[in-house]
C-alpha cells in the first residue's frame, strides 16, 4: 500500500554551481486518521493507522531515504531506473536521521526549473512510500486506540508540491491507491490524491485528520452534543414532573394525617358519648321540655338558657355569656337537688282534700326532729 506525506521545505541555500540545498522533515510517528475507502476498507468511516517509532526509525526504513529521487509533483508511476532520468530533479543527499517524531532529510535540487519553482513558493515536500498495513488493532503508548499498524516503510521518492493550506504543519496523501504499477493485482496507474490536514480535538486530545475526516468528526461531535442536550432537557422535565408528584403526594399525606387526627379512639368516643348524655340529662333537669335532638352541645346550652330566661335576655350576647348563664342554671339545679325543702317545693305547693300540703307535713317533721334532738333520740316521729 502506497502513501505520501507532505511537509514544508526549509533551510534552503544555493551552491556555487546554482544547485539548491534544502532540509525537510518527512514521515512521522503516531496515529493518523484515514477514511475507510482510502485504505481499502470502504465499510468503515474512519480508520486509525498507527506508525510506531520502531518502524519509522528502523535502519531499513531510514536507509531507504538515502539518495531517493526528488520529483516535481508525484509521478503516475513509481520512480525506477527506467524512468529516473525523465522524472528526477534532485535527490536526498545523505542519510536520513531521527528528528523528534519525524525523519529529517537533507536534499539537493539540481534542475533549474524545479529550483525556480521552490524559490517561487512551491515548498511542500511530499514523501511517496510503500508500506504494509497490519490490521491488528491495539493501543498506542499515549493511550489512543488504533485499527492498523504501518510496517516495513520504504521510501520511493520525494515530490515537490504546492503549498498546503496556510498554517498546516504537514499534509498527507491519504489515497490508498497505487501511484505505481502493482505487479500483482493491476496495471492501472491512478493519480495520487493530496489532502490537507486539520487538527481536531477529540476528548481533549488534538488529532490531525484530513479535511473529510474533520468533517466526519465535527458532524459526529455536533450530533453527540445535540443528543446530550436533548437528554438533559428530558431529564430536567422528568425531574420537574417527579417533584410535582412528590408535592402532591406530600399534600395528600398531610390531609390523611389531619383526618386521622380527627378520628376518635374508642375510649375518647365513649367519653364524648357520656358527656353528651350528661349534658342532655342536665338540660332536661333544668328545662324538662327543652328539645335537644339535632342540636350541638352549644345549641343545647342555648336552648336551656332561652327556656329559662327567654330570648330577650340573651339577644346579641356572645357564646361565652350564654355558656356562663347555663353554668349558673346548672349550679342552681344542683343546690336544689341537695335541699329537701327545695326539692319538695320545686314543683309548687299542692293541697289535696283539705289535708295539709306536703310542705306542711315536711315542716312539722322538721320541728318534731328539732324538739327531740336534746334527748339524743335521732329517730323521727310522725
Amino acid at each position: 500500500m502506497n502513501f505520501t506525506d507532505a511537509v514544508t521545505v526549509a533551510g534552503t541555500r544555493r551552491t556555487a554551481d546554482g544547485y539548491l540545498i534544502a532540509e525537510a522533515k518527512a514521515v512521522r510517528t503516531g496515529i493518523q486518521l484515514y477514511l475507510g475507502d482510502e485504505v481499502g476498507k470502504p465499510d468503515r468511516k474512519i480508520v486509525r493507522v498507527y506508525r510506531p517509532a520502531e518502524e519509522v526509525f528502523s535502519d531499513k526504513s531510514l536507509q531507504s531515504f538515502t539518495h531517493a529521487p526528488v520529483t516535481v509533483n508525484h509521478p503516475d508511476e513509481a520512480v525506477n531506473a527506467g524512468n529516473w532520468k525523465d522524472l528526477a530533479v534532485g535527490e536526498v543527499s545523505t542519510a536520513a536521521k531521527k528528528d523528534g517524531d519525524w525523519v529529517w532529510l537533507p536534499l539537493i535540487l539540481k534542475d533549474k526549473d524545479a529550483i525556480s519553482a521552490v524559490e517561487s513558493g512551491k515548498r511542500e515536500l511530499s514523501a511517496g512510500y510503500e508500506c504494509q498495513l497490519d490490521w491488528t488493532p491495539g493501543t498506542a503508548p499515549d493511550g489512543q486506540q488504533f485499527d492498523a499498524v504501518q510496517r516495513n516503510i520504504k521510501i520511493n521518492h520525494l515530490a515537490i508540491v504546492d503549498r498546503a493550506r496556510a498554517g498546516s504543519q504537514a499534509r498527507i496523501g491519504d489515497g490508498a491507491g497505487n501511484w505505481g504499477v502493482s505487479p500483482v493485482t493491476s496495471d492501472q496507474k491512478p493519480k495520487e490524491k493530496i489532502m490537507t490536514l486539520k487538527t481536531v480535538t477529540v476528548d481533549g486530545i488534538p488529532v490531525e485528520v484530513t479535511d473529510q475526516g474533520a468533517i466526519v468528526i465535527t458532524t459526529l461531535q455536533t450530533r453527540l452534543a445535540d443528543a446530550v442536550a436533548k437528554l438533559t432537557a428530558t431529564e430536567t422535565a422528568h425531574q420537574t414532573v417527579i417533584a410535582a408528584k412528590d408535592a402532591e403526594i406530600a399534600k395528600k399525606d398531610a390531609e390523611l394525617d389531619a383526618t386521622k387526627a380527627k378520628v376518635l379512639s374508642d375510649a375518647d368516643l365513649d367519653k364524648k358519648v357520656q358527656a353528651r348524655a350528661d349534658l342532655i340529662a342536665v338540660a332536661k333537669t333544668i328545662a324538662k321540655d327543652v328539645k335537644t335532638e339535632g342540636l350541638t352541645d352549644a345549641g343545647i346550652r342555648k336552648a336551656v338558657v332561652v327556656a329559662k330566661i327567654g330570648d330577650a335576655a340573651i339577644a346579641g350576647k356572645a357564646d361565652a355569656y350564654i355558656d356562663a348563664r347555663f353554668d349558673l342554671l346548672v349550679e342552681d339545679a344542683a343546690k336544689g337537688a341537695s335541699d329537701p325543702f327545695a326539692t319538695v317545693v320545686k314543683g309548687g305547693l299542692k293541697a289535696q282534700d283539705g289535708n295539709p300540703t306536703d310542705s306542711d307535713a315536711a315542716y312539722r317533721q322538721m320541728l318534731a326532729r328539732d324538739a327531740n334532738a336534746w334527748t339524743g333520740n335521732q329517730k323521727e316521729h310522725a
